[in-house]
């Protein structure tokens, strides 16, 4: 079944807790993300390719190469976030997105609006912080 989201439209704490509306918006949202991401990655590739070793000196090398690290290790967390979007995209599909994975409760649309893969709740994702704060692993 496909939903049409009105152009201006925001998810509502009016509205019923992820209804077919908002499960849409933020299908949409992650799968924009998602595009940006891939399409950054792409660029980044198309860049180190195409990237001229030749008739540098050793300083101008050596600052390349490290921004190319830079650039490399920003790309692998985006890779590790596509991956959190893509999980997040499953869980829209299969209608557990927005609801804790502890609890099971509404994470929020201002969480989900923040942080579009959030898979706790504000208070989950504390007590989680507070526990590895010390020492204890979940």
């Amino acid at each position: 079944m496909s939903v049409t989201l009105p152009p201006d439209y925001r998810p509502s704490s009016d509205e019923d807790f992820m209804n077919e509306l908002q499960r849409e918006y933020f299908r949409q949202k992650l799968q924009a993300w998602r595009k940006e991401l891939l399409d950054g990655s792409e660029s980044t590739r198309e860049q180190l390719e195409s990237s001229d070793r030749a008739g540098s000196d050793f300083a101008d090398q050596a600052s390349k190469e490290t921004d190319q690290a830079l650039e490399l290790r920003t790309r692998d967390r985006e890779r590790r976030l596509i991956q959190k979007i893509d999980s997040a995209l499953e869980r829209v599909e299969n209608g557990t997105y927005g609801y804790c994975a502890e609890t099971g409760k509404p994470i929020g649309l201002k969480r989900l609006e923040a942080r579009p893969v959030a898979t706790l709740s504000i208070e989950a994702q504390e007590r989680r912080e507070e526990l590895e704060s010390r020492g204890f692993r979940g």
